[in-house]
């Protein structure tokens, strides 16, 4: 894995870059499976999330954000989906031999001894929530609650009718809270999936609120140009997923 540039480093807030992690290597299907593991200060045991990184690949700005979750007091394993099999960044359609490695790291992080007991928490960004759908919807009882930034709630390989005008079948039976977090200026398709989700999910009963943030673009907690405007959101979106985790992950 790349190590951190000292640029970016040096931005960052001293009690996230002191954050213990471990680079780790777990098999899915024959795959060598790339993760990092980033631990909160302390003894534990912690309240465990999975984060699934975007389609760009798991870069800086996705190990920042691992450390301030750790900084929340979050166990956190990181799995990169792309650089066990290859997948160079931003591929277009996705790839259903992924999910076996993102299941692999759900795996390991159950089984952690320094991990609360129970079900987990999901972070996903981009295309990461749908792999956290497919989860929620195959091991309903590991997976305690979703946070998601700008999700895919759509099949990625769905045709476009599908991607405008529905949203996944896992929506229809997933049982895991769900926090939505987008920008009012992200791309509609992507607004539109998110928006009949959330009716969807709520028709159902399933605790889900869905954040939309004005004046945001695509992608606003990780632009290199961000305005004073997404600056302000991306700490409202941290301080909203982590009121999120610690309201539905399983207290130690």
């Amino acid at each position: 894995m790349r190590t951190l540039s000292a640029a970016l480093l040096a931005a960052w807030p001293l009690w996230v870059a002191a954050q213990s992690a471990e680079l780790l290597n777990l098999r899915a299907n024959g795959i060598d499976v790339p993760a990092e593991l980033v631990r909160p200060e302390g003894a534990g045991p912690f309240r465990p999330v999975l984060f699934v990184h975007a389609r760009r690949g798991y870069e800086d700005e996705e190990r920042a954000h691992v450390r301030e979750l750790a900084s929340q007091g979050f166990l956190v394993l990181a799995p990169d989906w792309q650089k066990g099999r290859l997948i160079e960044r931003w591929p277009v359609a996705h790839d259903p031999e992924t999910e076996a490695d993102v299941e692999a790291a759900l795996e390991a992080l159950l089984k952690r001894p320094e991990a609360c007991k129970g079900p987990v928490g999901i972070v996903g960004v981009s295309r990461g929530p749908y792999y956290a759908l497919r989860l929620a919807a195959k091991r309903p009882q590991d997976v305690a609650a979703i946070v998601s930034y700008y999700g895919h709630f759509q099949n990625p390989n769905a045709p476009e009718p599908a991607q405008i005008y529905s949203f996944a079948p896992e929506v229809q039976t997933i049982k895991a809270p769900v926090l939505m977090l987008i920008g009012e200026q992200d791309f509609e398709v992507r607004r539109l999936s998110n928006g009949r989700a959330f009716y969807a999910l709520w028709e159902r009963g399933v605790p889900v609120e869905l954040q939309m943030y004005p004046l945001a673009r695509r992608a606003f907690d990780f632009r290199r140009d961000q305005t004073p405007e997404e600056r302000i959101a991306t700490r409202h979106a941290r301080q909203r997923a982590k009121e999120w985790l610690l309201r539905w992950l399983p207290k130690c």
